[in-house]
């Protein structure tokens, strides 16, 4: 079937996301059947939806005419033989395997064969929900993100037996409804929910450690990292239950892969009630539903005396455009690029801590940032053997560079590269296993959960070698599988070597 040959679509469920897969189906021009197993709930859910629209038409936002005709579109159904005539239904329930299973053979006994099935799971696995069925090649996944009208990303989700023409005209109808819609095979978190996973692992491992505190880390991954919130935020926006219950059946469905371990930090803000905003506590306090952070420290800092910049910084953003600004002066000599400053030898991180590369010596290793001209703010990992005078002579330096410093422990990596090249690793992974082609998955990133670019072209302007090279740091370190290189990711590094 084409995707021009759907006009009616039938969505099982009036939650939230049920309702807004039904508003966008019925904003491209569909007729639309909403059902659920209350029918009060379905008839709630549209009124709720008249009332929102109804604000849009107030603000300006909307054509009173557009919304007539949208509501006019959607309709209710109170039992489930009412969707016979639909081409596509797509479901919206409860997230238990048995009852997807159960009301799509049902499903099944009613509508056509031509008529195309589709799940809105985030978690179940396509195959397994399908295996139910007499004919599974006419199911697929298809996940929206909350909020479904307003999130651009779908994925378009094959288990072992959807046919390939459903696969297409899912993807070409999403399209035509105004989605980026991406396409993946069924392993656990489809792309987005298994690709994020080091995101919020790195930051919840670094307060673990002791690295800082969460402000201080979310800082430092929206000022350095680019990111639109830190891990410690976003995870107290999404629900620290939902969170980690995500992190640990993603772990279970990899049969306890170690990339995919959840936090014990997490687990007992979990077991606390601390869930986030919505319980008023997570990481941050709440009032009024805005948090409570506290304001980021600023080390004492001084004038150095002396200042080297040795090799060549062009390869990293910003850095010489940063340097011009210096008010004193700044030496130059030649060989692998490090900043002297008053004895302290600071290095961008390579996944060793600063006392380990330089052994009894004053270092400090300094984080990955997107362009440091720009960048608020820059992170730096103290080694036990710098004194506190010299500790301020290079907090100064970069204090009269217009910068807020963010002295950490000296943890291997830091947190944005580290982050960054877990991101990337995850993601070289997925594209080995066949989960997604490079940029769906970069598409999937940009738009499922707003990241500032996919981590295979990320992965590209940072260096995959350089990235390489901190993850067999961390995995030599930590002797953790967690930290171990994909094979696609060796590949990607050979191929960028052979091209200089």
């Amino acid at each position: 079937m084409s995707r021009n040959a759907i006009q009616r679509v039938a969505v099982i469920g009036a939650g939230t996301m049920g309702l807004g897969i039904a508003q966008v189906a019925a904003q491209a021009g569909h007729r639309v059947q909403l059902y659920d197993v209350d029918p009060a709930r379905t008839r709630t859910a549209l009124a709720e939806l008249a009332e929102r629209l109804a604000q849009r038409v107030a603000r300006g936002k909307l054509a009173e005419d557009d919304k007539t005709a949208l509501l006019a579109r959607l309709t209710p159904a109170e039992r489930l033989a009412e969707l016979a005539g639909a081409e596509l239904v797509i479901e919206a329930v409860v997230e238990r395997l048995e009852v997807k299973q159960q009301l799509f053979r049902e499903l099944e006994a009613i509508c056509g064969e031509q008529t195309m099935f589709a799940s809105n799971t985030s978690s179940i696995s396509i195959t397994a929900i399908g295996a139910a069925l007499a004919r599974p090649e006419r199911l697929a996944g298809l996940h929206f993100f909350n909020p479904a009208p307003v999130m651009k990303l779908v994925e378009v989700i094959s288990g072992l037996a959807t046919a390939a023409p459903v696969r297409d005209t899912l993807l070409a109808l999403a399209r035509d409804w105004g989605k980026v819609a991406v396409h993946a095979s069924s392993t656990p978190g489809f792309i987005v929910n298994r690709i994020a996973r080091p995101y919020y692992g790195e930051t919840l491992r670094a307060l673990q450690e002791g690295v800082a505190e969460p402000g201080v880390l979310d800082a430092l991954m929206r000022g350095g990292g680019g990111f639109p919130m830190g891990a410690c935020e976003l995870t107290d926006l999404i629900g620290q239950d939902v969170n980690f219950a995500v992190s640990a059946s993603v772990y279970r469905a990899f049969f306890d892969e170690p990339r995919y371990r959840p936090s014990l930090v997490q687990q007992a803000l979990v077991e606390a009630g601390r869930l986030g905003r919505k319980s008023g506590q997570g990481f941050y306090r709440y009032q009024g539903g805005q948090p409570e952070v506290p304001a980021l420290p600023s080390p004492v800092g001084r004038a150095p005396e002396r200042v080297v910049a040795r090799g060549d910084w062009s390869g990293l953003r910003g850095v010489e455009a940063l340097l011009a600004r210096y008010p004193g002066i700044i030496e130059r000599e030649n060989g692998a690029p490090a900043l002297l400053i008053d004895g302290v030898c600071v290095e961008l991180t390579n996944g060793q801590s600063a006392a380990l590369r330089h052994p009894g010596r004053a270092a400090m290793a300094l984080d990955w940032a997107e362009d440091y001209e720009q960048a608020p703010c820059l992170a730096l990992g103290v080694s036990a053997c710098c004194t506190p005078e010299q500790v301020a002579a290079v907090a100064g330096f970069f204090q009269a560079l217009g910068k807020q410093v963010l002295l950490l422990s000296d943890h291997p990596g830091l947190l944005v590269l580290r982050t960054l090249a877990t991101l990337v690793n995850e993601a070289a992974e997925a594209c080995l296993h066949g989960v997604a082609s490079p940029e769906d998955i970069d598409l999937a990133m940009r738009y499922g959960v707003n990241y500032p670019k996919g981590p295979v072209a990320w992965g590209a302007e940072i260096g995959y070698r350089r990235l390489l090279a901190l993850l067999e740091q961390l995995h030599a370190l930590y002797g953790e599988d967690k930290y171990r290189p994909s094979l696609t990711l060796r590949h990607w590094a050979a191929m960028e070597e052979a091209h200089d």
